[in-house]
């Protein structure tokens, strides 16, 4: 297996609005296959914006960006839209959880977009991973009978369903008290340790970052 999950070669971006201003500076960085990685840096350096990049939902930007190994820049956008449902999975700070389907349906919603498993087998994946999550007994609830923490789990839960390349995180603790914080945490530390998982996680907590594998420090648009 290539080891390389991503790599970006002078990735740079300018933002136009009111003025051109660049908000990403020559960025070349690598994250390897099992690499729990953290993004710090003050607000406003940039570390949402690399993310969006890396992402692939933003595609306005000068250099290159590499995908197990594969270039992603200057594909069309329907391309992009598989790779993604391919290989990213994502959690948020909020987790947008659609409040209309119970959490086992929203758990299979992204496995039903992207039509690789039938939806006995994607309810049956979905139920491993609410297992995995100790939410299993709350795969029939709605969403707003949950607690904040419960949600988060869920989005979690949700984000393994195609069996992603990697797992990017956007503030995915922000929003939650300290114990449960250290619970998604222990279950992202878990998902590296035990299938290999790669994620990368921008966060404002140092206590989160500090125990993970590296920290990328990022300040005016560059990696320091």
């Amino acid at each position: 297996m290539e080891n390389k999950v991503i790599e970006t070669i002078g990735l740079t971006k300018y933002f136009f609005d009111p003025v051109k201003f660049q908000v990403l500076k020559e960025i070349n960085m690598s994250i390897n296959h099992g690499e729990f990685v953290s993004i710090m840096g003050k607000s406003g350096c940039g570390k949402s914006t690399l993310l969006y990049l890396l992402s692939t939902m933003d595609t306005d930007y000068e250099g290159q960006l590499f995908i197990h190994e594969k270039l992603i820049t200057g594909k069309k956008d329907k391309e992009l839209a598989q790779i993604r449902s391919e290989n990213i999975g994502f959690v948020f700070q909020f987790h947008y959880l659609l409040s209309e389907y119970n959490v086992l349906k929203n758990v299979m919603l992204p496995g039903m977009k992207l039509g690789k498993y039938s939806n006995k087998e994607l309810e049956h994946r979905a139920m491993e991973h609410l297992k995995t999550l100790d939410m299993e007994d709350q795969a029939m609830k709605m969403p707003n009978q949950l607690s904040g923490g419960q949600k988060q789990r869920v989005a979690i839960a949700r984000a393994l369903i195609n069996d992603p390349l990697i797992i990017m995180g956007d503030e995915p603790t922000g929003n939650l008290d300290k114990k449960n914080s250290d619970l998604v945490f222990d279950i992202f530390s878990k998902l590296t340790q035990e299938n290999n998982q790669t994620l990368l996680v921008v966060t404002h907590d140092n206590d989160f970052a500090k125990k993970t594998h590296r920290t990328i420090v990022m300040e005016d648009g560059r990696i320091i």
